[in-house]
């Protein structure tokens, strides 16, 4: 007859095999997912416009972020990161990608939200460029599943527009 280590492999092999076409399984029913996700951004204030002591362009400004991302989510999703960004053009380089917000969605129960923040991270350019530059606000996702491939995809958000001018809101007219 067969040994012990015989059966003992044949079931795990078996095991396994199961487990593998499960995980595909999964990972395919996600493809019968249609997510209609939305959002907005409004910039509402920019806090100040100027020149760094490197003469680098710089950027802080107050963002209201209205998302939903319910959709999503599936049975199969563990968890979403979402980033914004400002993305412009300039006559270096064709295409400028500065992340401003990101964060981690655990659960569905989550992805539906608004935020009031300022830019989480700094909003510069090398040089001069962004006096009267139009941009692009664009939230990101990443889809990440508890198996099969990562997912992303994107809002873009068009007609926003730098100050012509540097400028330093006064604390007086922050109150």
């Amino acid at each position: 007859m067969h040994s012990f280590g015989f059966r003992a492999n044949a079931l795990l092999t078996f095991a396994v095999t199961v487990l593998a076409l499960i995980c595909t399984m999964t990972s395919l029913s996600d493809n019968l997912n249609t997510p209609s996700p939305s959002a907005d951004v409004q910039v509402k204030d920019i806090y100040w416009f100027q020149k760094s002591t490197k003469g680098d362009d710089e950027v802080s400004m107050t963002l209201n972020v209205t998302a939903n991302l319910e959709s999503l989510f599936t049975w199969n999703t563990k968890q979403v990161f979402v980033f914004l960004a400002a993305e412009y053009e300039t006559a270096k380089n064709s295409w400028n990608q500065i992340s401003l917000w990101d964060g981690i969605i655990p659960s569905k129960e989550h992805a539906k939200f608004s935020i009031h923040t300022t830019n989480k991270y700094r909003f510069s350019d090398q040089g001069s460029n962004l006096r009267g530059k139009d941009y692009n606000l664009t939230l990101h996702w990443h889809v990440m599943p508890k198996t099969g491939k990562m997912l992303a995809d994107k809002i873009v958000m068009s007609g926003y527009r730098l100050p012509e001018e540097y400028r330093r809101r006064s604390a007086a007219a922050a109150a």
